[in-house]
């Protein structure tokens, strides 16, 4: 039987976890619960069973803590949190290390859709709201919402839009094929949160892949 060839799909570092951010972290994750200030490393990986190794060399090697663990058919991903900067920079370089990688062999992130939707419908923001995990989208507000790949990704596009932007997480995906993030506000500071994640992302480097 052939081993597969492992991929790291996504490297994904956190400098600060803003308030709103890091709160909607804390209503979805199952492991150690992060907080605001704290600095958070995403890695994303194929094949999926490969998540547990990397958890383990990641928790071992410093104080930084698993906020994820997460196995798809197709994909892994892990996050890992800390207070402290330097641990998660060190774990996230130990585990490249072990590996035998560098942040350069990850896949650069795409921008695979925008959409900003201006004065909401009633309806549309109660079909929205009943599968949010973050505020509630309230009708005549704007909604962006972003769709990128790798899915991991959308968390720090996430993160870097709420820094620049006085905006409202509505819910954030990061598990599967594309990540996608809603977020709602008025239309000005929506477009200002909208370049400010696409800047995000398109700043990254990587391997360039196909979706």
């Amino acid at each position: 039987m052939a081993i597969e060839k492992f991929s790291l799909r996504c490297y994904c570092y956190l400098d600060r976890m803003q308030p709103q951010y890091a709160a909607f972290i804390g209503t979805v994750t199952q492991g150690d619960l992060p907080t605001e200030g704290m600095a958070s490393l995403y890695i994303e990986m194929a094949p999926g069973n490969e998540v547990f190794r990397t958890v383990d060399i990641a928790v071992k090697a410093t104080e930084a803590r698993p906020g994820a663990q997460i196995v798809e058919r197709e994909f892994g991903m892990f996050e890992i949190h800390s207070p402290r900067q330097a641990d998660v920079i060190e774990s996230g370089r130990i585990v490249l290390q072990r590996l035998g990688l560098e942040v350069k062999d990850r896949i650069r992130p795409k921008v695979a859709s925008v959409q900003l939707i201006t004065n909401v419908d009633s309806y549309q923001a109660q079909l929205i709201n009943r599968f949010r995990r973050g505020s509630m989208l309230v009708p005549g507000q704007t909604l962006l919402v972003v769709e990128c790949f790798p899915a991991a990704y959308i968390n720090y596009a996430c993160n870097e839009a709420e820094k620049k932007a006085s905006i409202d997480i509505v819910h954030v995906s990061s598990v599967g094929r594309f990540g996608r993030m809603w977020l709602s506000g008025t239309e000005a500071e929506a477009k200002t949160a909208q370049e400010a994640a696409v800047r995000a992302l398109e700043d990254l480097e990587g391997v360039n892949s196909d979706f």
